[in-house]
């Protein structure tokens, strides 16, 4: 643990609320995509199928609970509440993910630290997680409306990414053995998927 994870988990973690209070408050899911959602619902359920078999610390194992359990939620919310999924904005969000779940899985088979099934699905899980917002961001493109509450719920997304890989750099300066060059690149592949974004937030 340092303090660039700690940050990055801390903004993943107030971009879910924010999502969760746009949701819940306004009982409406206009300008979210829910295979956005869906996706990062893939995401840590295969990245974290670990947490009945290793165990590293109670705030590792609380953490990725709140990732899956969130995820889950909002994507259930989405597509299956009856005032909610009212507000899904299904002709905007056409993006089809299918090919990035294929293309991550097939990516995953062939380049993994260990070919087991657990550092094959969490290679899986990276890959995915680096292009997961892109039908959000093409979402977003078409609308060309965006409220303060989606807004904020994405760059936060996109800072979380930004600290992780500062978390990495300072992990492989000061650890020897840290060679998670997978999630390295692809967190640097995901945060420049956010550049146009950020550039937009900004000058709003």
């Amino acid at each position: 643990m340092n303090v660039f994870r700690l940050a990055g988990d801390m903004t993943h973690l107030l971009s879910i609320l924010l999502l969760l209070l746009k949701i819940y408050a306004t009982k409406s899911c206009s300008g979210i995509s829910r295979k956005t959602q869906e996706l990062y619902a893939i995401v840590f359920m295969a990245r974290y199928l670990d947490l009945f078999t290793d165990f590293i610390s109670v705030y590792n194992s609380f953490m990725k609970v709140i990732f899956i359990g969130s995820s889950v939620a909002i994507a259930w919310c989405m597509r299956f509440h009856p005032v909610v999924r009212r507000s899904y904005d299904r002709e905007l969000d056409t993006f089809r993910y299918f090919f990035l779940v294929g293309a991550s899985f097939a990516l995953a088979l062939i380049w993994h630290d260990k070919f087991t099934v657990l550092e094959v699905f969490w290679a899986f899980s990276i890959y995915l997680e680096a292009v997961a917002i892109l039908p959000q961001l093409v979402l977003l493109q078409r609308s060309g409306n965006v409220d303060n509450l989606t807004g904020q719920y994405v760059f936060f997304l996109g800072a979380y990414r930004a600290f992780y890989i500062l978390n990495w750099i300072y992990r492989y300066l000061t650890e020897p053995r840290f060679t998670r060059w997978i999630a390295g690149i692809s967190g640097v592949v995901q945060t420049a998927l956010y550049a146009d974004f950020f550039y937009y937030y900004f000058i709003r």
